[in-house]
């Protein structure tokens, strides 16, 4: 096992250990929840990095990392319901349609391409910060607000992102920066992936 796939296996497995401390310790285990998102959050950006260092990005990297990501947020998700249920209960229909969407990315490509969808989109990428400060707000702050319906609309237009991005591909592809770049590359243009948003 290398590197990235350590940090990848490590992040995989903190989505259950999070889970687990919400359902044990609920309302005392908030902030070593933060904490250990953060150290999900830092695995997910190294291991990209060394990765690209190491000449070790390949397909099956990718794909393994996307797949972790979902499961790791749909933890923190989870966790945060078990603990913040009473905050959260009026705003089930939101969440309900960022998961739907979430799963309709994923049927979507599937139909399509047989694989699950892996864009690691620049958008998406946003999302993925305004999920920390929302997770951080509602677990470390006991607070929705700003932070919460901040991430439901970057989520719900990351999700619009990533659909385009699936139907405009004439074939499967990974890291695929936005629709406008999937555009590109149904025009059989060349396109630049910033090595920012390539991790």
């Amino acid at each position: 096992m290398n590197l990235p796939q350590f940090l990848i296996l490590f992040r995989l497995i903190l989505a259950p250990v999070i889970i687990l401390l919400a359902y044990f310790m609920e309302e005392k285990a908030s902030i070593l929840i933060v904490i250990l998102m953060f150290a999900g959050l830092f695995s997910d950006i190294f291991d990209g990095i060394i990765a690209r260092k190491l000449n070790l990005s390949t397909e099956k990297l990718r794909r393994q990392d996307s797949q972790t990501d979902l499961i790791f947020w749909l933890s923190m998700g989870f966790a945060t319901w078990m603990i913040r249920r009473d905050i959260l209960s009026d705003k089930l229909l939101f969440i309900f349609i960022l998961i739907g969407m979430e799963a309709l990315c994923y049927l979507i490509s599937f139909i399509k391409f047989k694989k699950e969808t892996c864009t690691h989109a620049m958008l998406s990428k946003f999302w993925g910060i305004t999920l920390i400060i929302a997770f951080t707000s509602l677990l470390g702050f006991n607070h929705a607000g700003f932070p919460f319906y901040l991430t439901l609309l970057i989520g719900f237009l990351a999700h619009i992102d990533v659909i385009l991005i699936i139907f405009l591909l004439p074939n499967w592809q990974h890291d695929i920066p936005s629709f406008y770049h999937a555009l590109e590359i149904r025009r059989g243009k060349p396109i630049k992936r910033h090595k920012l948003f390539n991790g």
